[in-house]
């Protein structure tokens, strides 16, 4: 029997993911070739592959490469269990360098690169407030962190830049470091992307064209669904079922962050697990904020930009966009209120009529 945290986890999980626009029912009564699925729960999150026009063993075999991809970077990226990951924490810690593979090197360099372009508002660094709201667990307490010790990270900013990577002789090898003991990585707002990017890497190679990856809300499509573009919906942060729908092209990726996915709520108050780090507080005045990508970073794109934007709130969010050099996005304020950039307009068909849009310049 599962355990409730998993359980729960999962409900979560469904609750939240972008779902493919009901076009795979149409194939059981056409004469299209099938689309092959599989789902999987990794990253704390539903995922589901979906491959089209492949003869079924090689569309499965493509997809069982591409979940123990996702295993891997989950089992490699844990920010409170035994990882890589985690060790690299306890490292800091401690004032001590450790040894990292050259992906997290690399990882680590593009996050920061990240984190400056959006003036710190995207920070992997932050994983100790995270951790002190408690959003590292399965199940999440209502409960306010010690305002002492809340006041203690947030007066030490810990921050990407505070990460040195080093090679090591010869240059075989790397070595991470930080200048602030208070810096606690937490990749959770970028492994998803990054994932992403991998499987339709992994399905190129093996001769897939045609495919959809969807981890936890974060969509990326390969090829199209047959004659048509692949088509997926946007959770409505507040109603069962799709906000919107759109079509989905070939290298592009779509994602959102919303208040809905990982929150307590105590009083009267929602508490999210995307936390201000100017402030160590969870980002309020926001229910979601979507992103819309493409080009050879699509994936990590539609994870990390979102986040920036959600914190920067209603007020802040077009130009933290195009800081992030997103052109195409959404932000649903507090109030229901649907802002949007005039590219995000153009692509989105809204199933919620009585929804109240806004266009921003």
């Amino acid at each position: 029997m599962r355990d409730s945290g998993f359980c729960k986890g999962l409900l979560r999980a469904l609750s939240c993911i972008l779902l493919p626009a009901s076009c795979f029912l149409l194939t059981a009564c056409s004469k299209e070739p099938p689309t092959y699925q599989e789902q999987g729960y990794v990253f704390g999150t539903l995922v589901e592959v979906s491959v089209y026009g492949e003869e079924e063993a090689h569309a499965k075999h493509a997809v069982a490469s591409v979940m123990q991809e996702f295993q891997r970077l989950h089992d490699m990226l844990h920010a409170w269990k035994p990882s890589e990951l985690s060790a690299l924490n306890a490292a800091f810690a401690q004032g001590k360098a450790q040894a990292v593979s050259p992906e997290l090197a690399a990882m680590l360099t593009d996050a920061a690169q990240l984190s400056a372009l959006s003036d710190g508002l995207f920070n992997p660094a932050i994983g100790g407030l995270v951790q002190l709201w408690g959003f590292h667990a399965d199940e999440f307490k209502a409960a306010l962190p010690d305002e002492k010790h809340l006041a203690q990270l947030v007066a030490a900013q810990p921050q990407m830049k505070d990460i040195i990577i080093s090679t090591t002789q010869g240059e075989r090898g790397f070595v991470a470091g930080s200048r602030n003991r208070a810096v606690q990585l937490d990749l959770g707002g970028y492994a998803k992307g990054y994932a992403l990017d991998r499987a339709i890497a992994l399905l190129k190679q093996q001769g897939v064209h045609n495919a959809l990856v969807n981890i936890g809300g974060n969509v990326m499509a390969l090829g199209t669904h047959g004659s048509r573009p692949w088509r997926v919906g946007i959770q409505h942060p507040r109603k069962p079922g799709p906000l919107a729908t759109l079509e989905l092209h070939d290298g592009e990726a779509i994602g959102t962050s919303g208040d809905y996915q990982r929150y307590f709520e105590l009083g009267d108050r929602r508490y999210c697990h995307l936390i201000d780090p100017r402030s160590g507080q969870p980002a309020h005045g926001v229910q979601a904020v979507t992103v819309l990508t493409q080009g050879a970073r699509a994936g990590v794109l539609s994870d990390a930009a979102s986040k920036p934007l959600f914190i920067a709130g209603p007020l802040g969010w077009r130009a933290a966009a195009q800081k992030m050099q997103i052109g195409a996005a959404m932000l649903i304020s507090a109030d229901g209120v649907v802002h949007l950039s005039a590219a995000m307009q153009k692509r989105l068909e809204f199933t919620d009529k009585a929804v109240v849009t806004l266009l921003e310049p």
